[in-house]
């Protein structure tokens, strides 16, 4: 029996790493006594800002400097001093870096935008999204582009700083708001080696001065060779660092990221149905989540369309190797039905469907996806726009 889908089905959530709230309420009094404390002790140092935000009560000091503290107390396990000499460090990093500026200056990297490093949409809570994808540099002549010198790497750090600059700027620094972001990194076809020195620059750069600004840190399309790779790096990271920590093997990407990010804010690649075009039309036209197991086709029956409309529609199957196609069945007796995309075997790397058709009789789309050669359950998602003739007849 061939399932049929009408609407979304529950998304699978899964509890989101568990944050500060920020909430002073919720502080233990040993906690509330190091944030004054810490405060005391800043006093001293003079004027202080950071992201924007007076850190001082003399200079404006509100619940948004009481989140920027915490950030610093809970990275050092509230101990003040600890905590001070990590803040004034980045503070002085970030007058020697002009980190504040850093958000509006062209550094020459059109070309990794979008690609390298790059901000895309929010998780199912509402952290921003930050991707970095290192793949491309498996090309040579891409990679001494980049980071052929001391100098050219210096320039990559500095843009790899303006990215996440951009997505603090996203951030409300407010008890009970969005304070952190999500990163997600896909270590496919990453050049292991020659990104070494690379990869301890930007780990230890982002752990000194972005303390508790990432909620949760995801590893898609893993290969096997991660588990050496993440002892070389592991000790400099907190243990509350690695405790964000999520890894997913190649080919289960969409799964793993339908978890934490809705499918419509998941980018193309990496089977989701966000595309770089999208980002100029406003908020993502939310999409309907199903699951296809292994052995079983599924119908998705679009019903209640009227001739002359025009039906656009959007759908992936996380890793597809499987078939797709799309037909249109009119309602009127005695009229055949239409083969719109005729059914076809959609390759594991393929991304997802966008085509619309226009009709000509009322009737109903179907969507059909058929898993039945393989015993693998994957994820999918799909969603759709009918706009009516505007023809008066």
């Amino acid at each position: 029996m061939e399932p049929l889908i009408d609407s979304a089905t529950t998304p699978h959530r899964t509890p989101s790493f568990k944050e500060d709230t920020y909430h002073l309420h919720n502080l233990k009094p040993s906690e509330k006594k190091a944030l004054q404390e810490l405060k005391d002790k800043l006093i001293s140092s003079g004027d202080a800002s950071m992201w924007g935000i007076p850190l001082l009560p003399a200079t404006g000091g509100t619940e948004k400097s009481d989140v920027v503290l915490l950030k610093f107390l809970r990275a050092r396990d509230f101990r003040v001093q600890d905590s001070l000499t990590m803040l004034l460090k980045c503070l002085q990093w970030r007058k020697e870096f002009a980190a504040d500026a850093i958000v509006e200056e062209d550094l020459g990297f059109k070309d990794l935008e979008g690609v390298v490093a790059y901000m895309n949409g929010y998780d199912r809570e509402g952290h921003p999204v930050c991707y970095n994808a290192y793949g491309v540099f498996k090309d040579k002549d891409l990679y001494e582009k980049i980071f052929g010198d001391n100098e050219k790497l210096k320039k990559f750090l500095r843009w790899r700083v303006q990215v996440l600059e951009r997505g603090i700027k996203m951030l409300h620094f407010k008890p009970g708001g969005i304070n952190s972001i999500i990163q997600v990194t896909d270590l496919k076809d990453m050049p292991k080696r020659e990104l070494r020195v690379a990869s301890n620059h930007i780990l230890s750069l982002f752990q000194d001065n972005y303390p508790e600004m990432v909620a949760r840190k995801i590893f898609i399309n893993v290969p096997w060779y991660f588990s050496m790779l993440y002892s070389m790096f592991s000790p400099f990271l907190t243990q509350r660092t690695k405790s964000k920590f999520v890894l997913s093997k190649e080919g289960n990407a969409a799964e793993t990221l339908y978890k934490y990010i809705s499918p419509e804010d998941v980018p193309v690649q990496y089977g989701g149905l966000s595309r770089p075009s999208d980002l100029n039309n406003g908020p993502p036209k939310p999409a309907s989540e199903f699951t296809v197991k292994g052995g079983e086709k599924v119908n998705i029956q679009i019903e209640g369309i009227e001739a002359g409309s025009t039906i656009t529609w959007d759908i992936v199957v996380g890793g597809w190797d499987l078939e797709y196609s799309a037909e249109y069945v009119p309602i009127a007796n005695g009229s055949y039905t239409i083969a719109v995309e005729k059914q076809r075997k959609m390759s594991p790397t393929e991304e997802a469907v966008h085509n619309s058709y226009t009709t000509k009789e009322a009737g109903k789309l179907v969507l059909s996806v058929d898993n039945s050669a393989s015993r693998k359950r994957k994820v999918a998602s799909y969603r759709y726009l009918v706009r009516k003739s505007t023809v008066v007849m």
